[in-house]
């Protein structure tokens, strides 16, 4: 009996370490094609997103292998970004204050009314609607997530809401690759454009690599920024869903909401890094080992989007969500004009 009931157990750590085994090893296959000529215009980031997509949906992915590859995913992707903190200079930065702020915060608030008047108009449900509006407009899958809760959202409109940011996002990011010499902009610019437009945290890594070091610094510091403002968001809405049900037993109960703590993590290892504290060597291999937890969670990322999974929900969502996301784009691009941070 004990042997038995041990056999589930091993082939579901087996199946768990295959999948991040396999989001490792796309990585890797990701990092040297990126040396070649044509494929070093998209960086090894984006072409592990690619390689992930193309992958569930020719080779397919068994079920029993979604553990891991969320796991690199989620997991990998903020120990990722918790080590990229040791390539960023606060002080380097510090200068933008205010500013980066201000953009961000007006690129959210916009994109969060336009998403979510846009999937009025195009009759998507409410709840739906919500976190398709926060996934635009805040930090895609984690902010569904964190949404969720506060609007009691059903499991299915949780995965369809998560899966419509990532394959947006994956868009855009390919899409500013290919843009990024033509915009016009500087890599600081460049930088502070991707950060306040682009949805995951990853993306904003893949799309700024093009533009070099300062492109995914500053990009990183303003997206972070918006990510900071989940947790005020996600309290407003959840109490603006709660005072919008007439009927009591269809209220959502207010929960925990999840605290980003990798974004505390990620401040602490720059701030390390601008004391000095930390030797440039030592530094240069955990920003090395930052990359490749990255560009496993972006493997991860590309396995886990399902792109059949749109047909449940139709393709109004998405819909509303690429158009407000192309006015994202346009927006985040004037206010970096208006700003002067071209």
């Amino acid at each position: 009996m004990k042997q038995n009931a041990r056999t589930p157990r091993r082939k579901n750590q087996s199946s768990f370490i295959i999948g991040i085994s396999l989001t490792i090893l796309i990585a890797g296959i990701a990092k040297y094609l990126s040396l070649l000529p044509f494929f070093s215009i998209m960086g090894e980031l984006v072409i592990a997103i690619l390689i992930g997509v193309i992958w569930r949906s020719t080779i397919g992915l068994p079920k029993a292998f979604l553990s891991g590859t969320e796991f690199s995913s989620k997991k990998l992707l903020r120990v990722g970004i918790i080590l990229l903190g040791f390539r960023l200079h606060l002080g380097d930065v510090s200068q933008v204050g205010p500013t980066v702020f201000l953009l961000a915060s007006i690129s959210l608030v916009f994109t969060l009314v336009v998403v979510f008047l846009l999937t009025r108009v195009f009759h998507v449900e409410t709840r739906l609607g919500i976190l398709t509006a926060c996934g635009t407009a805040i930090c895609g899958a984690a902010a569904v997530v964190a949404i969720a809760p506060q609007i009691k959202a059903k499991n299915e409109e949780i995965a369809i809401g998560a899966a419509i940011v990532a394959i947006l996002g994956t868009m855009f990011t390919i899409l500013y690759t290919v843009l990024f010499p033509f915009l016009g902009l500087s890599a600081n610019g460049y930088g502070i454009f991707s950060g306040a437009t682009l949805h995951e945290l990853a993306h904003v890594v893949a799309a700024a690599a093009p533009g070099g070091d300062a492109a995914v610094d500053l990009a990183v510091v303003v997206k972070l920024t918006r990510v900071a403002l989940l947790i005020p968001v996600a309290l407003v809405i959840g109490f603006w869903y709660y005072l919008s049900q007439t009927e009591k037993q269809d209220k959502p109960s207010f929960r925990s909401l999840p605290i980003p703590w990798f974004i505390i993590g990620f401040l602490c290892t720059s701030a390390l890094y601008s004391l000095g504290i930390i030797p440039n060597f030592i530094a240069d291999t955990l920003v090395g080992l930052s990359y490749l937890f990255i560009g496993t969670a972006m493997a991860g990322l590309g396995l886990n989007i399902q792109l059949s999974s749109l047909k449940q929900f139709g393709l109004n969502p998405l819909a509303a969500s690429f158009i407000g996301s192309i006015l994202l784009s346009l927006v985040g691009y004037l206010l970096i004009h208006l700003f002067g941070l071209v």
